[in-house]
């Protein structure tokens, strides 16, 4: 199983909560996913988030609270993930993709209250949204129900 520590960074947009996301396109689907990626060896989790967002998206973040775990087994690719979504603050410079290190499409800021209307990687939306109101370490999650984009 792999492990993919993933930031859940979040703005105030004319009174709205807004989640920042990066856009993919895969299987002719639009699919949207929290940054973060994959551990090199001998990293810490926040040090994969830390260095996955400096790499892809130019910005330093302060890497807070755990906010979920949870497991997401495709069979069809044979790729099983523990994901872990950390809280991060104090975003630093403006996000802009770097082709280089990633293939998203754009970054896009999505209100909180769309979260689970999208095909979210990992698809946690309607996990986090209630987080914003408390707070409060949603833990173990369990299995994460995850459409294959193929």
């Amino acid at each position: 199983m792999k492990v993919r520590p993933s930031a859940l960074i979040w703005r105030q947009n004319n009174g709205q909560t807004e989640v920042l996301l990066m856009h993919y396109r895969y299987g002719g689907q639009d699919v949207f996913a929290l940054p973060g990626g994959n551990c090199d060896r001998g990293e810490t989790l926040p040090e994969t988030v830390i260095r996955e967002l400096r790499e892809e998206l130019g910005v330093s973040v302060d890497i807070g609270e755990m906010i979920l775990v949870g497991e997401m087994l495709l069979s069809e690719r044979n790729d099983d993930v523990l994901h872990v979504v950390f809280a991060a603050r104090n975003l630093t410079g403006d996000p802009i993709l770097n082709p280089a290190e990633t293939t998203a499409l754009e970054l896009i800021w999505v209100p909180v209250v769309g979260l689970d209307q999208l095909n979210l990687y990992p698809n946690v939306g309607a996990r986090i949204q209630p987080w914003f109101s408390s707070a409060t370490y949603l833990g173990y999650i369990g299995r994460i129900q995850q459409q294959y984009f193929g």
